[in-house]
């Protein structure tokens, strides 16, 4: 996954797309017929959202990395129940280019994969009234399980991840994971354990250099990746509490003791010389090669490793994810809790002609069936829980998976970097300078407290609250 993709699971979490709306669709576009008309069935406890048998269904797939034959599978599931509607299946690769002028004619698709970098802005999208609220197919019995509702069977934070201003607009059908990759063939050669506290990795890597390998790489030339463990070591300590009040832009958020201590704690990695040599002038394909070739122990990342590294792996190498080590006894989350958040972002237009058959087909789309399909075909963890039990899964995979199912309701996520790409610029490059042994912790806490102020005190930059 580019850099570029990688902001794109960011920026899933909100506003933000490359592709804005015109005018006429802010100020509602043409007629207010309702286009919905004569397209309802009857609701029933087979049929909880009321489709109409026979209404024809149009589906737009963002048509990347995990192509849309996933899709095309629920389709099919689709049709079996609803034998009477053709659907029309559109997979694209620049959604918000092709739906823009629909959305404005008021002609949008029933049901809509907003992923890409050509992708529409969902935020201007809510605030034109032009997305369907989700709360009834969310309170729907699941598909495959009538005793839970769709709400239910989903991981931690993907309903949240996709609600705005308290309504839920869009549902993300992937699952990505952040933490620390190693061999698994690695450690077991040399008889090492994955650390669970900051004082035994430091310990480890003090074996590990004396093996005459670098014990961490990091992709320096984005320093994100490398901020991704110690922001998760300060959410560990300081808890939720501390990653809503970096969120909201509160006074003296980065000067709390949790992110303090996590910036000591990688200032002391880098001042006792456990990061490779060279690792800041790396890309992150550079640092990743570095990493499988075995020139360094472990490697920050989120969840796409495995599949981005699969032409470069050495055989056997089984490359698996550890959550971050804690840093006290005292942190307010348990050391298994991990950095989690969900992307691939589907919504139901308002103005669609059968809203209740994109909601059908979504809630066909997030049962356990069509996601553990996916998860075969994609090799990447889907939204809904428990879509991977008994497969056979890759090491990496199935270490995620086993993350998110230690980590219990105990993920969560920062959305500053979404919501501010200014202070994510600073935290990025503060962190650079920080591990690079050019700044302190301290210095690293005031440069960032600086920007998040400047930010707030902006009245021109739009702010979000959590």
């Amino acid at each position: 996954m580019s850099p570029t993709r990688r902001t794109l699971i960011r920026t899933a979490l909100t506003a933000g797309a490359a592709v804005p709306l015109l005018s006429a669709c802010v100020t509602g576009g043409g007629g207010g017929d309702d286009p919905a008309a004569g397209n309802t069935g009857t609701k029933s406890a087979d049929n909880p959202l009321g489709v109409k048998a026979d209404a024809p269904l149009e589906v737009v797939i963002f048509k990347g990395g995990y192509g849309d034959d996933y899709a095309k599978h629920a389709e099919a599931l689709y049709s079996q129940k609803y034998a009477g509607a053709k659907i029309d299946h559109k997979g694209l690769q620049k959604v918000g280019v092709a739906l823009q002028p629909r959305f404005v004619a008021n002609t949008p698709p029933d049901v809509v994969d907003n992923t890409g970098a050509d992708r529409l802005d969902i935020a201007t999208l809510v605030g034109a009234k032009q997305v369907s609220d989700l709360t009834a197919l969310l309170d729907a019995p699941a598909f495959d399980d009538p005793s839970k509702k769709v709400r239910d069977t989903l991981l931690p934070g993907v309903v949240e991840d996709g609600t705005f201003d308290k309504v839920p607009r869009t549902l993300n059908f992937t699952y990505t994971v952040w933490g620390l990759w190693y061999s698994k063939k690695l450690f077991a050669a040399k008889g090492w354990a994955y650390p669970k506290t900051w004082d035994d990795m430091l310990a480890l890597c003090a074996t590990i250099k004396a093996a005459g390998i670098a014990p961490w790489t990091y992709q320096g030339k984005y320093p994100e990746y490398i901020n991704d463990p110690l922001l998760s070591m300060a959410a560990k300590t300081g808890g939720l509490a501390l990653v809503k009040a970096v969120d909201n832009l509160e006074p003296d958020a980065w000067k709390a003791p949790g992110l303090v201590s996590a910036a000591e704690a990688f200032a002391e990695l880098a001042a006792k010389g456990y990061i490779m040599s060279g690792s800041e002038a790396l890309s992150h394909t550079e640092a990743q090669a570095a990493w499988c070739q075995g020139k360094a122990a472990f490697i920050p990342c989120g969840s796409w490793l495995e599949s981005e590294q699969k032409g470069v792996t050495p055989d056997g190498f089984d490359m698996v994810m550890g959550a971050v080590p804690s840093r006290t006894t005292a942190d307010q989350l348990k050391q298994t809790a991990v950095q989690a958040a969900s992307s691939e972002s589907f919504l139901v237009p308002a103005k669609a002609k059968n809203p209740a058959g994109g909601m059908e087909y979504l809630r066909i789309l997030f049962s356990k069936q069509s996601a553990k399909a996916f998860a075969q075909s994609a090799g990447t963890l889907p939204a809904v829980a428990g879509a991977t039990d008994g497969l056979t899964l890759s090491s990496g995979l199935s270490s995620v998976r086993d993350a998110v199912t230690a980590a219990g309701p105990e993920t969560f996520t920062y959305r500053f970097r979404t919501w501010y790409a200014p202070l994510a610029k600073a935290v990025d490059d503060a962190t650079g300078e920080l591990v690079n042994k050019r700044i302190t912790a301290a210095q690293w806490s005031d440069r960032i407290q600086k920007a998040a102020d400047g930010i707030a005190k902006d009245s021109s930059v739009q702010k979000y609250t959590r």
